[in-house]
């Protein structure tokens, strides 16, 4: 089967991240000065996390509508692959963190809010595994799949600003827009976000098909 173009379309933007995120001047800003290219790398995980959960969320839906087995198969490996950005976006997060605030966790009430953000998900994981009745399996998940997600998003959007938190635009700390109106970051930021996240739904797809291979051969 030939590639799609979408797929085409996210090795050549991973290039320019790569290559771009290295090479192009950024600007010397205190403390982060060249630590800022992880920025190409951990926020974008980050969204793309967003988008495969809101996709899995979706396909929850779906599922508890129609009862069909494929939207449960879908919202499942989409969340997986939408914690595993998220577990990578943490991580280059701490990395950055070392050069930049001194230490990989210093509670920063983001970093906190993100680790519960991941625990749910994880128990999410848990609760399938604990259930041996498919159908049962497929509802409960789909109910806590968009809790979990309704969940998620005053994790990480509303309360980190209600507190001082040392992420840029969260707690009264300005955001990259407020003091880099000039700089490069742009051209690789924005092109990052897309790349990574349609990077995230190829992964998922391939996992997706895979499932539904082994449905049908179980059947």
């Amino acid at each position: 089967m030939r590639t799609k173009w979408w797929k085409w379309l996210t090795m050549a933007l991973l290039v320019y991240v790569v290559i771009g995120g290295f090479l192009f001047p950024v600007p010397r800003l205190p403390i982060l000065n060249e630590t800022i290219r992880v920025l190409h790398f951990h926020v974008p995980m980050w969204f793309g996390m967003l988008f495969l959960f809101v996709a899995s969320v979706v396909h929850a839906i779906k599922y508890l509508s129609s009862g069909k087995i494929e939207n449960d198969i879908m919202s499942n490996q989409l969340a997986i692959v939408g914690t595993l950005f998220g577990i990578l976006g943490m991580l280059t997060g701490m990395f950055w963190a070392t050069f930049t605030w001194g230490e990989p966790w210093s509670s920063d009430p983001k970093q906190n809010a993100s680790a519960i953000g991941l625990l749910i998900y994880f128990a999410y994981f848990i609760l399938r595994g604990s259930i041996q009745d498919e159908q049962q399996k497929a509802k409960v998940s789909a109910v806590y799949n968009i809790f979990a997600f309704a969940a998620l998003v005053p994790l990480l959007f509303i309360l980190p600003r209600l507190t001082d938190s040392l992420h840029p635009g969260n707690g009264g700390n300005p955001g990259f827009n407020a003091y880099d109106l000039d700089s490069n970051l742009r051209k690789v930021f924005y092109t990052a976000v897309i790349g990574w996240t349609l990077l995230g739904f190829w992964i998922a797809t391939i996992k997706i098909r895979y499932k539904l291979l082994l449905e049908k051969i179980d059947d």
